[in-house]
């Protein structure tokens, strides 16, 4: 939890509060279903919270911001996301029936009003538009900018334009050749954000939705 505190320090008691929780439930939860990998259990802060929060570093979400989580698995980055801007609202879907349910008595034992939690593929929902959607680990960066068209807002109010976030690592350069060609993107080394070994190599993606 310390970690968090480094890099987040303005968190309110409520917050903390919430984070603190974070260790204690997917430690249990993880004794019964392997919703992350067990040897990241004991470094689930840096590794899952704060990776996730490192998208916090790249945007600051406005209160009323609406934000689809894709492909969440066990919560991730929505979850700490959602703790860290309480005013925002996000879904968080992905195909796994035992890891959403995992994710919902998260948010019920947190009392996350701002947050569902749906088990479906990116395919099936079609319920309502987002200002960005988000991503960790889920898939290659042009897959995910496919399957995120459908669902941008027309309106933009963030200092960059509705698209695709996400958490990436290994050769991104490659990657991000793969988009159609004229798509806008760019990203960020984790390294500017934090200072630990594991964020050297892994990188937050923007695409302009």
């Amino acid at each position: 939890m310390e970690i968090i505190k480094k890099y987040f320090p303005n968190l309110s008691p409520k917050q903390i509060e919430q984070f603190e929780k974070l260790g204690p439930l997917y430690s249990d939860w993880n004794q019964k279903i392997n919703v992350i990998s067990r040897k990241d259990v004991d470094k689930l802060y840096e590794r899952h919270v704060l990776h996730g929060l490192a998208i916090a570093k790249f945007v600051s979400l406005r209160p009323g911001a609406e934000v689809l989580d894709l492909g969440t698995g066990g919560g991730f980055p929505g979850i700490p996301l959602a703790i860290l801007f309480p005013e925002t609202k996000f879904t968080l879907i992905d195909g796994t029936g035992k890891k959403i349910k995992v994710v919902k008595d998260v948010i019920e034992q947190l009392g996350l009003d701002n947050v569902e939690a749906l088990q479906m593929r990116a395919e099936e929902f079609k319920k309502r538009k987002f200002d960005f959607v988000v991503s960790r680990a889920v898939a290659a960066v042009d897959q995910l900018f496919m399957w995120s068209q459908k669902f941008y807002k027309e309106t933009h109010t963030h200092l960059y334009p509705n698209g695709l976030i996400c958490l990436k690592g290994g050769d991104i350069k490659k990657e991000l050749a793969s988009l159609p060609k004229g798509e806008f993107s760019e990203y960020y080394p984790l390294s500017d954000y934090f200072e630990e070994e594991y964020f050297g190599e892994k990188y937050v993606v923007y695409v302009q939705g």
